[in-house]
């Protein structure tokens, strides 16, 4: 006997003829369970095709159609030959004479898909719940905590929905709990002379999202204290956040932030100075330095080498560095910086090191020199002499380079040292450390003196 696999009326999905034994003789599939065959299932007892637990329930459907003609709806499982199981929900009924019985069953796989995802579903919602009262706990906590008075005002008529203790205060209410508040009409609380204007404001609020703040007088007491408005959305309608800051001139004024203030200061430095890390990456940089490198924007300087700008990029920032390590501060370290637009600027430079941060931080100071080296300025001819030396580099002998540097440098001090003193050769010798007749002997090696009045001062 073969099976018969076609499509069956809409209303069941497998028909199984069954003989009075309950073995399947037939078997019918609609187009629901498509590409599935059950020859197999032929001639094998329905109750060895369904799950574990299905074989007592086929059963007593078997029995019940023996004794009754039709038996009542049952679920199992059922298993086909490809291996998939399916749910399904089955009545057995007696067919005349010795034809045998019919099972005809309806997949449950849809509604067993709905109830997962009414499942999910319902978990999904529970944990948007949980998120929920814990969002509104942690807000709850904050406010409560908060110092500054915070008021939730229904915007259609101005009556409280929340407040926390400060604004209760602020109101002159003892608050034993938030019920107190609620419903409870605001402008009651203000003063007459002040509610045309709060309600002025409060309109501007609802019509704009926004408006100054303004100065109200609360409670039976009249206190002043500054209103600020917000509109927000809430259910069942829109509500206005009312923050209030009190302006009584007898409470103290907050103290500055130290760190604020010491941040002001350097960023209002007439030098420049930067905070740079063992890198010698810029970590952070006042307006100062922002001019001496010509760069508009913090962003630009922040996060780039220092030696960017120096004089000699690698071998500068390298010296500054390995002195900072080894004696934990540099001063007068003198370099040249080269602005981004293409301007040189002589500058002097101090740093110290924070050992105890975490990465190690230089600060960096940059003093603009410009002006003391000035042209036709005192360090003019010293830096013009030591500048022809230096091209003699690979022309001249080093002993010879060292000497002509040597008084270079002690013709540029003596002469120095006589303008101090007013051409005082007495007190320009005492400042040199040195002898009138050494000093004469100087003044004569150089061309500041003639040589018989050398003559007559060594002589004495």
């Amino acid at each position: 006997m073969n099976a018969k696999v076609h499509a069956n009326s809409p209303q069941a999905d497998v028909t199984l003829l069954l003989d009075m034994d309950g073995v399947i003789r037939e078997v019918t599939l609609s187009n629901a369970i498509p590409g599935e065959s059950v020859e197999a299932w032929l001639g094998r007892p329905w109750l060895e095709t369904v799950g574990d637990h299905g074989g007592e329930r086929v059963r007593r459907m078997v029995e019940d159609a023996r004794i009754s003609g039709i038996s009542a709806f049952r679920q199992v499982t059922q298993r086909f030959p490809s291996g998939l199981e399916l749910p399904m929900e089955y009545t057995t009924v007696l067919l005349g004479g010795r034809a045998g019985m019919l099972a005809v069953g309806k997949s449950l796989q849809a509604v067993a898909e709905l109830q997962a995802r009414l499942i999910a579903a319902q978990q999904a919602i529970e944990r948007d719940y949980w998120k929920l009262r814990e969002v509104e706990t942690r807000y709850r906590v904050v406010v409560d905590a908060s110092k500054e008075a915070v008021l939730l005002v229904r915007a259609a008529n101005l009556r409280i929905l929340e407040a926390n203790p400060a604004a209760a205060q602020a109101l002159g209410i003892v608050l034993r709990r938030n019920e107190d508040l609620a419903g409870r009409d605001l402008l009651a609380d203000v003063a007459a002379n002040d509610r045309e204007a709060l309600q002025t404001m409060l309109v501007r609020v609802r019509d704009q999202g926004k408006a100054p703040g303004i100065l109200v007088h609360l409670g039976a007491s009249c206190q002043p204290w500054m209103l600020r408005a917000s509109l927000i959305s809430s259910e069942p309608g829109a509500a206005l956040l009312l923050q209030l800051t009190s302006v009584d001139p007898n409470l103290p004024a907050p103290e500055p932030n130290s760190s604020t203030v010491v941040e002001d200061l350097v960023s209002s430095m007439p030098d420049g100075f930067v905070i740079i890390d063992a890198n010698g990456i810029v970590r952070f940089a006042n307006q100062a330095f922002l001019d001496l490198v010509q760069v508009g924007s913090t962003n630009l300087a922040t996060g780039a080498p220092l030696g960017r700008w120096l004089w000699r990029p690698g071998a500068d920032l390298t010296v500054l560095l390995a002195n900072v390590r080894r004696h934990r501060f540099v001063r007068l370290f003198s370099t040249t910086i080269h602005g981004e637009l293409g301007i040189d600027t002589e500058v002097e430079i101090s740093a110290a090191a924070r050992p105890d941060t975490s990465p190690e931080l230089v600060g960096v100071l940059l003093r603009d020199v410009t002006r003391r080296l000035a042209v036709g300025g005192p360090g003019d001819s010293l830096r013009n002499a030591l500048g022809s030396i230096t091209e003699q580099i690979g022309k001249t002998p080093l002993r010879k380079l060292v000497k002509e540097t040597v008084g270079v440098v002690e013709r540029h001090y003596v002469k120095a040292a006589l303008e101090l003193a007013g051409d005082n050769r007495t007190a320009a010798a005492e400042l040199l450390g040195l002898s009138r007749q050494s000093l004469y002997a100087k003044l004569n090696r150089y061309g500041f003196v003639e040589q018989t009045e050398t003559d007559s001062i060594l002589t004495e």
